[in-house]
């Protein structure tokens, strides 16, 4: 029977308040992200996390109970820059730039560090981080409503309806493209693009 972890079990126990602090946070944050990227999961514990760092344990235990608040940690040190990204979306001055901003802000995201973005997905399904990958899908949808919106392609529920499906096309195909191994981030903008051109086009929301 797989582990369940509590919601509660995965919160960091302090948040740094100094600059030494915040220094040994983001050194054990980066420490996990490189275990990850050269071990995978069978590498991948405190131990090994607070030696990468230069840390105590201790110092460790200090911020994160176990390793799986480390990687919620680490998971939302490397979604922000791209709720941060989705959020300039809606001032495209186009509606086909800003689904290209939409789509190679998310590649990249995912291009990136591709091992480290292939293991965090996985972790992702894992853990109980519901309202975390939720307000990341909502900020991307809201993005991605305004400019509809902006730019003529409807407003109200279909235009609502229409963003959260497109933002799941990205999401979808991006990943898979992650687990697939793709590398060719052109390419894959090109084909992300494409399913969300011919998405607006099939449901009639805007003729591009």
């Amino acid at each position: 029977m797989a582990r369940k972890t509590s919601k509660n079990h995965i919160e960091p126990r302090k948040t740094p308040a100094q600059a030494r602090s915040a220094e040994t946070v983001a050194a054990i944050l980066e420490a996990a992200a490189r275990i990850l990227e050269d071990k995978g999961f069978r590498g991948y514990n405190t131990n090994d996390v607070a030696a990468r760092a230069g840390v105590s344990i201790g110092s460790l235990y200090q911020y994160f109970p176990n390793k799986d608040a480390i990687t919620k940690a680490l998971l939302r040190r490397e979604t922000e820059p791209l709720s941060a990204a989705f959020e300039q979306v809606g001032d495209a001055p186009s509606l086909v730039e800003g689904l290209q901003r939409f789509v190679r802000a998310a590649v990249a995201h995912q291009l990136r560090r591709p091992v480290l973005a292939r293991l965090l997905d996985f972790e992702e399904a894992r853990l109980p981080l519901q309202a975390e990958n939720g307000a990341l899908g909502e900020v991307g949808a809201k993005a991605l409503g305004r400019l509809l919106s902006r730019h003529g392609a409807g407003r109200g529920a279909a235009a609502r309806t229409a963003s959260h499906d497109m933002f799941a096309i990205v999401k979808g195909m991006i990943d898979a493209a992650g687990e697939r191994g793709e590398t060719d981030a052109q390419a894959l903008e090109a084909r992300v693009t494409a399913a969300m051109s011919g998405y607006l086009q099939q449901m009639k929301i805007i003729d591009l």
